[in-house]
């Protein structure tokens, strides 16, 4: 497995792992070297790429992680062809906001303390995130909120930088009500098939000093039936539509229902 280190000259992403607890509850607290979470962006010239081992993800920090962790390398980010990640996480507790915040990377607790553009996403994209940090090593460049556009119309929810790359990041959810309803091919094609396009349409509008390399879809996932509808959805979905995206999908279990019913 290649080796990745992320250095970061104002803010460290990688003292995210130092703040981080271990998901039995445990803290060792924020550090008071530290931004607050609500602070600043990171400036992606402040982003240098050094060498140590990735051996060392998943980071500790909220639910469990498995599965494809910092597999992301320049094939997969810079390539003109769509792939695919899965991985898992297992929540031992529910999550609760903002009690649980320091319980986050930096990233992630500043995701939860910025108001998005709407909607009941907060939680889904901090744990996209989350997957991003603590399996990727990737600092937050920006929320959805600071992304600058040229041009009014779809947008992204966030901007990660992996590997001295700029990545946008949509994120989703493949599920069905009442909670473990099984997940249709038909909802499954349908709501794909509109984030890719939505994809598209946000990277044609972002402003060049924002631009990314290309997108990740990260969709959160109910359970391995969801996933296994998802799977099938994105094996039937044309080359054009899927264009170079990299598709994230994080099957969530354990005590995951405040991912799907926002509270």
């Amino acid at each position: 497995m290649p080796y990745r280190r992320l250095a970061v000259r104002a803010l460290l992403l990688a003292v995210a792992s130092a703040s981080l607890l271990a998901c039995d509850g445990s803290s060792a607290g924020p550090d008071p070297a530290l931004p607050d979470a609500a602070g600043p962006s990171i400036d992606a010239a402040d982003i240098e790429l050094d060498a140590p081992p990735s051996s060392g993800v998943p980071l500790a920090g909220f639910g469990d992680l498995a599965g494809m962790c910092g597999v992301l390398n320049d094939p997969e980010l810079t390539g003109a062809s769509p792939s695919a990640v899965h991985v898992t996480l297992t929540f031992q507790r529910r999550y609760n906001d903002p009690a649980d915040r320091n319980l986050l990377t930096e990233g992630g607790a500043r995701m939860m303390a910025t108001p998005n553009a709407g909607g009941s996403s907060a939680l889904s994209e901090a744990f996209a995130y989350e997957e991003l940090a603590r399996c990727e090593l990737a600092p937050l460049l920006h929320t959805e909120t600071e992304i600058m556009y040229d041009t009014t119309g779809k947008i992204t929810d966030l901007e990660v930088v992996i590997d001295g790359h700029k990545i946008g990041v949509s994120v989703t959810r493949a599920f069905a009500y009442p909670l473990g309803t099984p997940y249709t091919l038909s909802a499954a094609q349908t709501l794909l098939t509109r984030k890719l396009e939505d994809i598209k349409a946000s990277t044609m509008n972002v402003s060049a000093a924002d631009r990314w390399t290309k997108q990740i879809l990260a969709y959160l996932s109910y359970d391995d039936q969801s996933t296994a509808i998802l799977d099938q959805a994105w094996a039937m979905t044309d080359a054009a539509t899927k264009a170079d995206t990299i598709l994230l999908v994080i099957t969530t279990g354990g005590d995951d229902a405040f991912i799907y019913t926002n509270n």
